[in-house]
């Protein structure tokens, strides 16, 4: 699954970047930055005036830091923050787009309505990108029943589960959401990982 998982990685990370480029923002947050992989093919674009990448690893902020010194023009457009994005005391509204990828999926599940309350109550980016395993298209990768694909998962949801959270979260906070895949799709279990692009009438 190594092989896989790492190809997965990069097709995502490519779509994510190239969809927040097609939104029209100049502000972007990168939620749960991780080491900077997502921010590298963020700071390539100059059309972004200000970018913030927010991690609670102390660790992936050290290693996004360092990466970041290689890439010419960083230093005057991103910030790094650390913390957690279920935290409504961060400073970190008025963004035009925000990404979470693959990272929800490490919140426990008693905590998604603090999510919800901070990303899409308090923050409040124009337009929002989110991606998260599906659960179904495991078997794919060798996994057996109940099995998640990282141990520091909390969970995994299929699609039914994914798309009536991110249908509450839109309708109670404002927003309207549209439903993609990522990766190779399967006739019965869909695509590897699912995505919810929110966004605000009007924007």
């Amino acid at each position: 699954m190594d092989t896989q998982s790492s190809s997965l990685h990069e097709e995502r990370l490519d779509r994510v970047a190239t969809l927040i480029r097609g939104s029209g923002a100049r502000s972007v947050l990168d939620l749960g930055c991780g080491s900077g992989s997502l921010l590298r093919r963020l700071v390539r674009e100059p059309a972004y005036t200000a970018i913030t990448g927010l991690e609670q690893s102390g660790l992936s902020l050290r290693q996004a830091r360092a990466m970041l010194v290689e890439v010419a023009a960083a230093e005057s457009r991103v910030s790094l923050l650390q913390g957690s994005y279920m935290d409504p005391g961060l400073n970190l509204t008025g963004f035009d787009a925000a990404a979470m990828v693959e990272t929800i999926e490490h919140v426990s599940p008693g905590r998604l309505s603090e999510v919800q309350r901070a990303v899409f109550e308090h923050y409040r980016p124009g337009w929002l990108i989110l991606t998260t395993p599906n659960a179904e298209y495991n078997p794919l990768f060798g996994l057996h029943p109940g099995e998640l694909r990282d141990p520091d998962h909390r969970f995994e949801w299929n699609r039914d589960k994914f798309r009536k959270w991110c249908s509450s979260t839109a309708r109670q906070s404002g927003y309207q959401v549209r439903f993609s895949g990522i990766g190779e799709e399967d006739r019965e279990f869909g695509p590897p990982t699912q995505v919810a692009i929110f966004s605000r009438p009007g924007e």
